[in-house]
């Protein structure tokens, strides 16, 4: 066991800044296959970049190795709210709601204030006399259950009040309303900021790196096989415990360990469109009861997210598809309450994503405990699963410990709620001094707030590499809200390998534009071939392959169920062909 805080190769590695570049990807690759670890984890999304980071801020020697990109699963496809999950006081799961509204006053105040913000949401009334007392005493509860807040509590609005703030419905779809808050966040730069602070403290973190075989020493884990699925090279990492953190993967990874799992995880598909700001008239979001669940009409940036559904899904956990089906749930649902309804044409973008739920016995998915699960399914290996996005902490957390008893020495305790995230320190100060920065800059302060609010105080380092190079500064063709200098900066600090990378989870052009990334994919890859070194031939199959990729999904959302999107999904072909789908 090492003190990372004072290990000064590990930190000229990383780079100051948790730095995952190029250089960095070689290293690290030769760091897996010359080193023992405490601690490998196998997935990078939220859960498993936190629970590197919960790891190395112990003093662990950790490595995280990830089959396709930093969030690639569901850690970029969900509603990006941290929540404590209103309709789950229904459920009477009040622990599950305290700890995701503890969590989010963490987020919103110490670990992330660059990247997770307060939002407002108006919740409907649409009986009289018993509705109102009923919601109030849920929301009272809902604002008092996590200790500490740093958002406003609920307000009482009459229909009048209530138009005012969402003038967009319809007068007959509420008598009355009530406004409250919660807080969201891009999903897939939080997951990715995990990756990065827990490299900045000396974890080996890398992404194009598939488990392709477990190593075992009589019936105990001792580490894994690993390949490259850029390069196809292979080697083995040991370990002293093997964390599966790999989310609707999990029953996959326990069957290629050849281990019994303790519990069993069900995918279950949640689908959002994305619409032009201006399509609804509203100050706020808003929260709607259906027959099923609750659906979301989310603020975000010049959009509105709208969603989500809630079904089984059983095909290409890599790729799920969204339907004809499941486009027509959401405008039915939320059309029942606009004024000026949505129609097909009026979407930007589609995604979907899969819940790692934990099985039970109930049918319904969306009846699901959304509480995790950790087990120990062999000596030398721990698996967690279930939860949702706004505990990720706490499952890391859970997880660690769960560990101990295959690490040797004593551990120390949890600490990464004391642990900003990159970016964090120093967030407030630079959102204060914005119109002297972006005169420095040479940059509107409208377009440096957005920088902020996505690197929080690494911005400088963004700005850094358009030195000498103000061409930089000018937008992505195609994508006017982002600069060509957050393509550069992508490859440099950020992993990102193909095009895929930073135009659906770098920055969100894949769902926030119409053409979803196709009139920018060619000077995206243009600009990272300056630092990966494509030839034309790689650039011009880059674009292809994203292209073929958007064609697919948009096939697929013509389809009328799973199995049809699914095929019209599967036929696009893979950036990384490299990695082996199923491994077992």
């Amino acid at each position: 066991m090492i003190d990372v805080t004072g290990d000064s190769e590990r930190a000229e590695l990383a780079g100051p800044s948790g730095r995952l570049g190029p250089q960095a990807r070689q290293e690290n690759w030769d760091r897996l296959g010359s080193e023992h670890f405490d601690v490998v984890v196998i997935g990078g999304g939220v859960v498993g970049t936190g629970a590197a980071l919960d790891a190395v801020t112990r003093g662990l020697r950790v490595a995280l190795v990830e089959a396709r990109d930093f969030a690639a699963g569901t850690s970029s496809r969900s509603s990006k709210l941290f929540h404590g999950g209103l309709r789950y006081l229904e459920q009477f799961e009040f622990g599950l709601v305290r700890e995701a509204l503890h969590e989010r006053e963490l987020m919103l105040t110490r670990i992330a204030p660059h990247l997770v913000k307060p939002v407002s949401f108006l919740y409907p009334l649409k009986h009289r006399w018993w509705e109102r007392p009923y919601t109030a005493t849920g929301l009272l509860m809902y604002d008092t259950m996590g200790g500490a807040r740093s958002v406003p509590g609920q307000k009482h609005l009459t229909r009048a009040g209530a138009l005012r703030l969402f003038p967009g419905l319809r007068h007959d779809a509420l008598i009355g309303g009530v406004r409250y808050y919660d807080a969201q966040a891009d999903d897939a730069r939080h997951t990715l900021t995990v990756a990065r602070t827990a490299a900045h403290y000396g974890a080996v973190v890398r992404s194009s790196t598939q488990v392709i075989a477990f190593l075992r020493e009589a019936d105990r884990i001792t580490g894994v096989r690993i390949r490259d699925v850029e390069t196809g090279a292979e080697q083995d990492v040991t370990a002293d415990v093997v964390v599966n953190a790999t989310g609707v993967w999990t029953d996959e990874m326990q069957r290629l360990a050849g281990t019994r799992g303790r519990f069993r995880v069900r995918a279950s598909k949640g689908v959002h469109i994305v619409v032009p700001r201006d399509r609804i008239a509203a100050e706020s979001g808003l929260i709607l009861r259906t027959e099923k669940s609750v659906l979301f009409v989310i603020p975000w940036r010049n959009h509105w997210i709208i969603g989500t559904t809630d079904t089984d899904w059983n095909f290409d956990l890599a790729h799920p598809a969204a339907t004809k089906a499941d486009i027509d749930y959401i405008l039915e649902h939320v059309n029942a309450v606009l004024a000026t309804p949505l129609t097909h044409d009026d979407i930007e973008g589609v995604y979907a994503g899969l819940r790692p739920l934990l099985a039970g016995e109930s049918e319904q998915s969306s009846k699901l405990s959304r509480e995790h699960a950790v087990a120990r399914p062999a000596p030398g290996m721990v698996a967690i699963a279930g939860g949702k996005y706004t505990t990720y902490r706490i499952m890391a957390k859970d997880a660690i410990d769960a560990a101990r008893e295959d690490l040797r020495g004593w551990i120390r305790p949890s600490i990464t709620d004391k642990v900003p995230l990159l970016g964090a320190d120093g967030y407030h100060a630079l959102v204060n001094q914005v119109d002297r920065l972006a005169e420095e800059h040479g940059v509107h302060p409208h377009r440096l707030r957005h920088l902020l609010d996505r690197y929080g105080s690494l911005v400088h380092e963004v700005l850094a590499l358009a030195e000498g190079r103000p061409e930089l500064l000018q937008p992505i063709p195609g994508a006017a809200d982002y600069l060509r200098v957050e393509v550069v900066y992508a490859v440099t600090h950020e992993a990102a390998l193909h095009v895929s990378d930073v135009l659906t989870r770098r920055t969100r052009i894949s769902i926030e534009y119409p053409h979803r990334g196709l009139e920018s994919s060619e000077a995206v890859a243009r600009l990272m071939a300056e630092t990966l070194g494509w030839d034309d031939e790689t650039i011009a199959r880059e674009v292809d392959v994203y292209r073929k990729r958007v064609e697919a999904e948009r096939a697929s959302q013509s389809e009328p169920d799973d199995q049809a999107a699914d095929d019209a999904r599967s036929a696009a072909p893979e950036f990384r062909p490299g990695v082996a789908e199923p491994v077992v």
